[in-house]
């Protein structure tokens, strides 16, 4: 740890997929690397893939995330990416909930009013108010969500209310639901993952007319006392984040009960799973598959976990990242 507070972690994030025919042609969309942001910086990307693509680029998309965009010509009945990354963050002490404004200022500032302009941040706010894929803004949300926001509660203590309640009245359980199920079945069985209880966060707040964005990510785990940390045990994290006027963008993890601080590590947000997916595509060929996702996620002092071999400190990370095929 530095003198700032500044923690690092190592992450790998491996995935393959195995499929049952072979695959002629196929293009993939990657969102893993970490962003750049005030109190998170990524010291160093790499990827190794195979079979190695024949063409790929980087861009940002229209939330900011980078993207490496991958094309495969050559038959395979394998894929393979691994990314690993470096990733320094700064810890902070988030706002005070009860110093924030009103949730119904919060609403009716982003409310639609004729002729009424807004600043950067407000319209960009905007943007996340409304249904999705995987979000829905039904009156079923709104009323759950009451319980939390009555008349001029803080915006950020009732956010704060509907996270711990969320947490306290529904089970993880993976085996409840799929990447398919609607967000409304989930509110009714009271069950689900991380990518379930951020989705249902999110049509909550965005019901009451609260614009929120779903985060995707990692989150450092903790082992059993005595037992040793798992390579590969780990997964990719999901959590929220609320806009709160003069206080910008602030996240809260529904799966946890928690304000991240210090143990998340954020790739990419957007409206909702489908605009932040890790790793997505289209291929020719290639029959039934599912893919293999291990990821494992250190403090930088654990290095060994994912080096066994000890090599020297100054060998990683890589000075830069692997470029994509050109």
């Amino acid at each position: 740890m530095s003198a700032d507070g500044a923690v690092r972690y190592l992450i790998r994030h491996d995935t393959r997929y195995r499929y049952d025919q072979p695959v002629g042609e196929s293009r993939q969309l990657m969102r893993l690397r970490p962003r750049e942001l005030p109190r998170q910086h990524c010291l160093s990307h790499t990827l190794e893939i195979d079979p190695r693509p024949r063409r790929g680029e980087e861009y940002v998309d229209g939330f900011g995330n980078t993207v490496c965009s991958l094309h495969f010509e050559h038959e395979h009945d394998i894929l393979f990416v691994r990314a690993e990354s470096l990733v320094e963050i700064t810890p902070f002490v988030p706002p005070a909930p009860g110093a924030s404004p009103p949730w119904e200022r919060a609403r009716d500032e982003l409310a639609y009013h004729a002729g009424r302009g807004l600043d950067a941040a407000h319209l960009e706010a905007a943007g996340f108010l409304f249904e999705s894929r995987h979000v829905r803004i039904k009156h079923e949300f709104a009323e759950y969500a009451h319980a939390d926001f009555p008349a001029a509660i803080p915006l950020l203590a009732g956010v704060d209310r509907l996270m711990r309640r969320i947490h306290r009245e529904f089970t993880y359980d993976p085996e409840a639901t799929g990447i398919s199920t609607p967000v409304i079945d989930v509110l009714a069985r009271r069950r689900g993952v991380c990518q379930d209880f951020a989705h249902l966060m999110l049509s909550c707040l965005r019901s009451l007319g609260l614009a929120a964005r779903y985060v995707s990510g990692y989150i450092l785990t903790h082992p059993p006392a005595g037992k040793a940390r798992l390579v590969g045990a780990d997964a990719t994290h999901a959590w929220v984040s609320v806009f709160c006027p003069g206080a910008g963008w602030v996240d809260f993890d529904p799966t946890n009960a928690h304000i991240p601080t210090r143990e998340h590590v954020t790739l990419a947000w957007g409206r909702d799973f489908a605009d932040v997916s890790p790793l997505r595509g289209v291929i020719l060929g290639g029959g039934g598959h599912e893919p293999e996702i291990a990821v494992t996620m250190v403090p930088e002092a654990e290095r060994a976990v994912l080096y066994p071999e000890s090599r020297p400190a100054a060998a990683f990370p890589p000075a830069a990242q692997t470029a994509p095929p050109a």
